[in-house]
């Protein structure tokens, strides 16, 4: 501090007339104590209010609270003038004095509080984006499914809400909207990826309750119901005469007899790579990488297996991908096929789809192709395959764990046969058609 002072009268033109030294100096107010001026080597110039607050361990501590700038009268910088910051200080020092208010303490504790609001303030969209970077990237798919979901029919609705003003009435809403459009399975699993979502905000303390935790998925959509479609051999008679009138792709009418065939998931199929198919060994190797459960797994094809991959092959035997999109770098999508198969079963036609309305309805009602993965495996059992050796065609884990760690047989050669007792029975049941 200098020893000068700022004077009572004239003390803007003196405050205005004080030069920069080499240090910041120091000036106090002659006229309210704790009232300093502050002029830089720089030449700016600001006020400070010095004071002694109460302290808990030693009886006071000294404070200084910046007051602004000083406001010179030749320029247009916004500031305080002398009058105006002695009339702040001693606002100030009354607090301090008389209602025992530290002015540093509370401004810390404002921001605090100011910053703990705005943490608070989570937007739905944005605990989306930190539960799909933390969560979603880890699934097989790094969440492309889920993602396209929600983007589509949760976020528009719910987004720019702060996740602790949704309600389990903004979730219903939600999943009405998808029952009356008549997709009660979507609306099932968009309630279950907004339960996923709202569950991690709660983990993650940034929630204190899931607004979805009162919603049943039985409540939507009705009760979830066991798939147990399964074609008999009529019915795959049936198809054999209906799929060459069908209009389907060529790629994908193949794609229904080997996914009967091998018991394959048609995701599976479509994923498969010309080297993955050994047509002279009878085997395709499906990497962990495309199956289900991150299981490699070899399917022993049966001779009318391979008749229909090597027609296959033929069509696309020259590229790297056994059912190449149109763009020829990727393979076909999945709901590539489903939706050939879904168009040519429906009771009327939608705009830009196949007109084959109905081509493709068996006389027991609508199929999938999941379903012909179901209907290979019990085609199996009827022909005397063991249930164990069934599954193992099917890919499934062992549920026992006790079985799964000490009984380590393979059963190939039973796979083996399974699969070729299947193709004979198709081979059949096919010709028979014609």
């Amino acid at each position: 501090m200098t020893k000068e002072r700022i004077p009572r009268s004239i003390s803007d033109e003196f405050c205005q007339k004080i030069q920069p030294q080499a240090k910041s100096i120091y000036i106090r107010d002659s006229q309210v104590k704790g009232l300093v001026l502050r002029v830089t080597p720089t030449g700016s110039k600001s006020w400070i209010f010095c004071y002694n607050a109460p302290c808990p361990k030693r009886k006071w501590r000294e404070r200084k609270k910046g007051l602004g700038p000083f406001r010179d009268g030749r320029n247009d910088v916004a500031g305080l003038t002398v009058s105006a910051a002695r009339r702040e200080a001693e606002r100030l020092k009354n607090e301090v004095r008389h209602k025992g208010a530290d002015p540093v303490d509370d401004r810390r504790r404002q921001a605090q509080e100011r910053a703990k609001e705005q943490a608070g303030r989570v937007l739905v969209k944005e605990l989306f984006e930190r539960w799909a970077v933390t969560d979603l990237i880890n699934r097989k798919d790094q969440g492309a499914e889920a993602r396209r979901m929600v983007l589509k029919d949760v976020l528009p609705f719910i987004g720019d809400l702060n996740i602790k003003d949704v309600r389990k009435g903004h979730v219903a809403e939600i999943t009405d909207r998808l029952l009356q459009r008549g997709v009660n399975r979507m609306a099932k699993v968009v309630l279950s990826l907004t339960r996923q979502m709202f569950r991690f905000a709660v983990t993650r303390d940034l929630l204190e309750s899931d607004p979805t935790a009162l919603l049943s998925k039985k409540n939507i959509g009705g009760a979830n119901v066991e798939r147990d479609r399964v074609l008999d051999e009529d019915e795959i008679k049936e198809l054999a005469k209906k799929l060459p009138t069908a209009n389907m792709s060529e790629t994908a009418t193949l794609a229904v007899w080997i996914v009967l065939a091998t018991c394959c998931r048609i995701g599976e199929l479509l994923k498969a790579r010309w080297d993955h198919v050994d047509l002279e060994r009878k085997c395709w190797r499906i990497p962990a990488q495309n199956s289900k459960n991150n299981r490699e797994h070899t399917v022993y094809l049966s001779s009318f297996a391979v008749c229909h991959f090597t027609k296959l092959k033929e069509l696309t035997g020259v590229g790297e991908w056994c059912f190449p999109a149109s763009r020829k770098s990727d393979c076909l999508c999945s709901k590539t096929v489903t939706k050939q198969i879904t168009d040519r079963q429906r009771s009327e036609g939608l705009k830009n789809r196949s007109k084959q309305i109905g081509a493709l309805k068996l006389s027991r009602g609508i199929w999938k192709p999941h379903d012909l993965r179901r209907t290979g495996a019990t085609l199996m059992n009827a022909l005397g395959v063991l249930p164990e050796v069934a599954e193992r065609c099917l890919n499934h884990m062992e549920e026992n764990k006790i079985k799964r760690i000490y009984q380590r047989y393979g059963y190939e050669a039973e796979m083996r046969q399974a699969w070729e007792k299947l193709g004979e029975r198709l081979e059949l049941l096919t010709k028979a058609a014609l």
